[in-house]
């Protein structure tokens, strides 16, 4: 439709420039004028202001005039129409999208809000996609939008620290937010104002300054994530054991028929009736995953547990495996 409109517009404006040159060379020479008096009677005569003759016109001037009168009354009509269809079929376009992407929005639960979508948010919504998650974007830059609105992404433009920003896209029902905006400050805003409004809400931002990594922490962000930091460790490390951060890389947790490591909650393979250990759950045995670590419902983590493990409930297991591997012990226990 943009390319469509676009010709239009080219088009339009030929004719208003085709127009006004034979206006010019016309009066130039049956009106015998000067080239700015000939520039001057053809702007009087295309926009119909209805000035006096520069000079008298004799018959043949003077049908050329009305003949290019005619001409202009058809071809600014014309010009007109074009800008005026285009610029209502963008609003009305963006308006549809928007009604669209609010009704969406609406009928969505445990979904993520990301914040931003300059590189950090790309990637984010990026890695959220293969993993088959809802999320809804917040960008103020309306330029960004239109780069991208045309893909499906659900945005709402806005400041995301503004609340009625944030109530548009849901966050009374989102499971979490991810603020990747370029500045500690803004994070922190939006931090402030996501955790006044939503007190459970999973908070991650993102931070360029090592000082302000605890103010966030403190604003309420549950995690804060120094991308430049992490991207230096992670080149040291490549110095320092390069083997083993090049195994560590190839395990991927990138999405379907990829994934080598996942995260699993115990109430999805387990019947608290009893308790059972990771013994009596034998994953090896029955699917070829390794269990390589435990998460407590206190947070605590337990790197290659034990056996002898007891299996508690609001715990996660976090299991290692080819992607054939993961996707057989999703099948067994019906996780999605």
């Amino acid at each position: 439709m943009y390319r469509f409109f676009r010709s239009k517009f080219y088009l339009a404006l030929f004719l208003l420039i085709f127009v006004f040159t034979i206006g010019v060379v016309g009066f130039h020479i049956l009106g015998n004028m000067g080239w700015i008096d000939a520039v001057y009677m053809t702007i009087i005569t295309v926009t119909t202001v209805g000035f006096g003759e520069v000079i008298p016109l004799d018959q043949n001037a003077r049908l050329f005039t009305v003949f290019l009168i005619i001409i202009s009354v058809f071809v600014f009509a014309y010009a007109i129409s074009v800008i005026t269809e285009y610029i209502l079929s963008r609003s009305t376009m963006r308006n549809i999208i928007q009604r669209k992407t609010l009704k969406k929005i609406r009928r969505m639960e445990n979904h993520i809000i990301i914040c931003g979508f300059g590189r950090n948010g790309r990637q984010a919504a990026e890695k959220l996609s293969t993993h088959s998650q809802e999320f809804v974007i917040i960008e103020k830059d309306r330029a960004i939008i239109e780069r991208y609105e045309s893909l499906g992404l659900p945005f709402v433009e806005g400041n995301a620290s503004e609340d009625e920003v944030l109530e548009r896209a849901g966050i009374d029902s989102a499971k979490c937010l991810i603020t990747a905006l370029p500045s500690d400050a803004d994070n922190l805003f939006v931090v402030l104002s996501a955790r006044q409004i939503n007190g459970n809400l999973l908070i991650i931002s993102r931070a360029s300054q090592e000082s302000s990594y605890k103010k966030l922490k403190l604003a309420g962000a549950d995690n804060v994530i120094m991308p430049d930091k992490i991207g230096g460790e992670h080149m040291a490390s490549l110095v320092v054991v390069p083997d083993l951060v090049e195994f560590i890389d190839n395990l991927s947790i990138s999405g379907k028929n990829k994934t080598n490591v996942e995260e699993i909650r115990t109430e999805d393979i387990t019947n608290f009736d009893k308790e059972i250990t990771l013994k009596e759950l034998d994953l090896r045995k029955k699917t070829g995953c390794t269990v390589i670590g435990y998460k407590t419902s206190d947070g605590e983590y337990i790197i290659n547990p034990g056996a002898e493990l007891k299996l508690l409930k609001e715990s996660k297991i976090i299991v290692l495996g080819r992607p054939e591997q993961i996707e057989a012990l999703k099948q067994k226990y019906n996780l999605e």
